[in-house]
C-alpha cells in the first residue's frame, strides 16, 4: 500500500503551541519500522490551479505570498512563515496522490491530510487549505478527461470535530456527499451543515459511538443507492479517543479499531477506492496518537491486500506509481 508524507515540512511554532507537529515524523518513523508493507513516499506539492479548483484566488495568494491578516493567522492557529504555506501545499498534494493511487489499487493514505476546517475563502482551526476538497475536485475532472463519465465522491469524516469547511465547499454540489460524525458540543461551534450530520454527546463510549456510525453508514448507503460513489475519502482521525485532550470522548483504543474495521470493510464490500487521511489527534501523551493513528494505517493495509487479491475494482485512472493512465 501506498501513503504520502510531508514531515519534513514542520512549521517554527513558539514554545508551548498546542498543535503536535512532531507527531507526523513520529508516525513516518513508526510505519517504516513496523509496516513494511507500506511503500511511503514523501507528497508534491499542490499547484496553485489545482487549489483553486476549491479555493478562491485571492485567498491562495494571501497564503502563498504571505498577505494573511492577523486576524487570519490567529482563526487558522499558526503564524505565517514560508514553510507553513509549503506544508499547506504538500499536504494537499498528499490526498491528491493518495487519491490517484486510490483509484487505481483501492486503498492509500495520506499520513497527515484531513484539513477539514479550510473552506473557500479562508483557513480555520490548524487548516490552511482543504485538502479533501481540492482532491475530491481534481479526481472529478481528471475523470471527466480520461473517461467522459462523472465520478461522484463520497466524504467519511470521523474526526471528532465537525468538517465545516468541507461541508460549505460542497454545499450546492450533489456530486458530493459529505458526512461527518463528530462531538455536537465540540469546535466548531458554528456547524455548516453536512449532507449528513451525525452529533455524538461528550463522554460518547464504544457502544454508543459504534452504534452511531452503523445507523450513519446505513443512511449513507441508502441515500446513495441510486447515485453510488466512485471514490472515498475518509478522514480517520484519531481524536475522538478517550486520551485526547481535545475530543471529549470515551472511545477506547479498541473502539477506533472496530471503526476502522467497519468503515473498510464497507467499502471494500462495495469496490469504493478509499484515500484515508489521518486528521485530528492530540492525546495527552503523543505516543498513543501515533500509535492509533499507526494501527488505523496497518488495517488500512490489510484492506489494500484484500483489493488486490479480489477481481472486481474499478477501472483504474492511475497507475501504480500514481501517474495518470
Amino acid at each position: 500500500m501506498q501513503a504520502f508524507t510531508s514531515d519534513h515540512f514542520v512549521l517554527p511554532l513558539p514554545p508551548g503551541h498546542r498543535f503536535p507537529m512532531s507527531k507526523y515524523a513520529l508516525l513516518r518513523d513508526a510505519v517504516a519500522e513496523t509496516l513494511p508493507q507500506i511503500r511511503l513516499r514523501e507528497a508534491p506539492p499542490a499547484t496553485e490551479g489545482e487549489l483553486a479548483l476549491a479555493h478562491e484566488p485571492g485567498y491562495i495568494d494571501a497564503v502563498l505570498q504571505g498577505w494573511l491578516s492577523p486576524a487570519q493567522q490567529r482563526e487558522i492557529g499558526f503564524p505565517w512563515s514560508q514553510r507553513m504555506a509549503e506544508r499547506a501545499c504538500r499536504s494537499v498534494g498528499a490526498s491528491i496522490a493518495a487519491a490517484r493511487v486510490a483509484l487505481s489499487e483501492g486503498v492509500a493514505a495520506n499520513l497527515a491530510g484531513g484539513t477539514h476546517h479550510a473552506s473557500a475563502a479562508k483557513g480555520s482551526g490548524y487548516c490552511v487549505f482543504n485538502d479533501v476538497a481540492v482532491a475530491a475536485r481534481l479526481m472529478q475532472a481528471e475523470w471527466h478527461r480520461h473517461h467522459r463519465s462523472l465520478l461522484r465522491v463520497l466524504v467519511i469524516d470521523l474526526d471528532v470535530h465537525q468538517g465545516n469547511g468541507t461541508a460549505e465547499i460542497f454545499a450546492d454540489d450533489p456530486t458530493v456527499f459529505t458526512f461527518s460524525m463528530h462531538g455536537a458540543r465540540n469546535f466548531p461551534f458554528r456547524k455548516v451543515p453536512s449532507d449528513l450530520d451525525v452529533d455524538l454527546l461528550d463522554g460518547c463510549d464504544d457502544t454508543a459511538y459504534l452504534a452511531a456510525l452503523a445507523r450513519g453508514l446505513d443512511t449513507v448507503w441508502q441515500r446513495l443507492q441510486h447515485t453510488p460513489p466512485g471514490l472515498v475519502f475518509y478522514l480517520a482521525g484519531a481524536d475522538p479517543h478517550e486520551g485526547d485532550r481535545l475530543g471529549r470522548l470515551k472511545v477506547s483504543a479498541a473502539g477506533l479499531a472496530q471503526r476502522d474495521r467497519l468503515v473498510l470493510d464497507a467499502l471494500r464490500e462495495r469496490g469504493l477506492p478509499v484515500a484515508l487521511s489521518m486528521a485530528g489527534g492530540y492525546g495527552h501523551d503523543i505516543a498513543v496518537t501515533v500509535a492509533l493513528q499507526r494501527h488505523t494505517l496497518a488495517l488500512a493495509s490489510e484492506s489494500w491486500k484484500a483489493w488486490q487479491a479480489s477481481s472486481g475494482r474499478r477501472q483504474p485512472l492511475a497507475a501504480a506509481d500514481g501517474t495518470i493512465a
